[in-house]
């Protein structure tokens, strides 16, 4: 076979595109890297000491961003915002009974929520399940005391954030101040150390 039938093959169309995907898969870690290397600490030393163990994929916005004034709903069907709860710090977490890892985490946020009574900690379970399946969402909620039910049919939270996000599950923490602080996409241990120590720097900021 010529050369040039060769280069005109099936093979090697195959071969540059995966050499061009893993390319573009490099370029976005740069990218990701160089944009993390220049995120600006918070107040008292921010977050960035305490992205380690269960924490270690936590986000942390380059810029500060208020909570979204997109309202959901309570387990009485009220609209409620996160900034309703300004001043405590907001952990909001996006979920759906149709997501298996949003499933796995929630007993670890209802642990958070226990470990963290008495305190100006609020743990926000939110979700994204149409009407129809409101009912199982309640009712699994329900098996994770001490959460509250709370709902946004019509996925309006996800994509008011700054920036939006379409994953499943995302959690979110917001300090006393209405600001977004962190964000973790996918599941993680909420009811650890690891959670706790970044809850227990958020309250130190007045």
């Amino acid at each position: 076979m010529s050369q040039e039938k060769e280069a005109g093959s099936p093979r090697v169309g195959v071969l540059k595109f995966a050499l061009w995907g893993a390319a573009l898969v490099g370029a976005a870690v740069v990218v990701y890297i160089i944009s993390q290397a220049f995120i600006t600490p918070r107040a008292k030393g921010g977050l960035k000491d305490l992205t380690r163990g269960e924490m270690s994929r936590l986000v942390l916005p380059a810029e500060a961003s208020a909570a979204p004034a997109t309202s959901f709903l309570d387990a009485d069907g009220k609209p409620v915002r996160i900034g309703d709860f300004r001043g405590k710090v907001v952990v909001v977490n996006l979920w759906a009974t149709w997501c298996a890892p949003c499933v796995l985490e929630m007993p670890t946020l209802a642990k958070l929520a226990e470990a963290q009574k008495g305190r100006d900690v609020v743990v926000l379970a939110i979700s994204i399940d149409r009407d129809k399946d409101a009912d199982k969402a309640r009712a699994f909620i329900g098996k994770n005391a001490p959460l509250a039910f709370y709902r946004d049919p019509k996925s309006s939270l996800p994509f008011s954030l700054t920036p939006p996000t379409a994953a499943m599950p995302t959690t979110l923490i917001f300090g006393r101040d209405g600001v977004e602080h962190a964000r973790m996409l996918g599941e993680a241990d909420w009811g650890g150390k690891d959670a706790a120590a970044v809850i227990d720097r958020l309250l130190e900021e007045k």
